[in-house]
């Protein structure tokens, strides 16, 4: 089985990239990061801080996520209701970001995540697919981009959705956002030592999933 694991921080394009690549080549394309929306979300749902340690780890025997792939396309079921696009909302991703600090949540999601490369080739993206899930992985890819640029993908993303979006409200976030999943004490963000950095900032969709593309086939050869 061939495996590629994308890390990088939030917005930049790793799941649109990964999903086109995954397409192209013809492979599984898995989206960890929905896995950790999805317990987010599942707090919230049962009115559990997602800053509680003690109250989240105990909430995972109440938890089921399964992955069903619907014309090459991932659709995450929350305890058998499909949530793929309840767990992309602003709120969802802040949580998420907070309970992937969790030790036990990790331990719960990382054999799930896998058990997927196991058996078919995949193209894996989240914060640390490189580093721990898949470090055995035959490509490691970190994607990046400025912090303004992935600010303003996210405010075209939702004025295209008709929402109103505030820039610097979501420019704040994320900035939040790459501190929090940097500095966490389990698994951070950051490039596995035998990745290949890949800055999108001043690339546009095409260009960077051409250059994702190209970097696979290369190693496949």
């Amino acid at each position: 089985m061939f495996s590629v694991a994308i890390d990088g921080p939030a917005g930049a394009g790793k799941s649109t990239i990964a999903k086109a690549a995954a397409k192209e080549l013809g492979f599984i394309y898995v989206d960890t990061g929905a896995l950790y929306r999805s317990i987010a979300l599942a707090c919230i749902e049962m009115s559990i801080p997602v800053d509680d340690v003690s109250a989240v780890s105990a909430a995972l025997e109440k938890i089921s996520i399964e992955l069903a792939f619907v014309d090459g396309t991932q659709r995450v079921i929350l305890n058998g209701k499909d949530v793929s696009d309840e767990i992309r909302t602003e709120k969802v991703s802040m949580s998420a970001s907070t309970v992937s600090g969790i030790p036990q949540v990790r331990a719960y999601l990382l054999e799930l995540q896998r058990s997927f490369a196991k058996t078919q080739n995949v193209i894996m993206d989240g914060r640390d697919i490189g580093t721990v899930v898949l470090p055995d992985a035959q490509v490691k890819i970190f994607l990046t981009a400025s912090a303004q640029a992935r600010a303003q993908r996210r405010t075209l993303q939702l004025e295209q959705k008709g929402e109103k979006p505030d820039y610097e409200k979501i420019l704040e976030d994320i900035i939040k956002r790459d501190h929090n999943d940097s500095s966490r004490k389990i698994a951070p963000l950051r490039p596995a030592e035998d990745s290949i950095i890949v800055d999108t900032t001043e690339l546009d969709p095409e260009q960077s999933v051409n250059r994702i593309t190209e970097l696979i086939k290369g190693r496949m050869k």
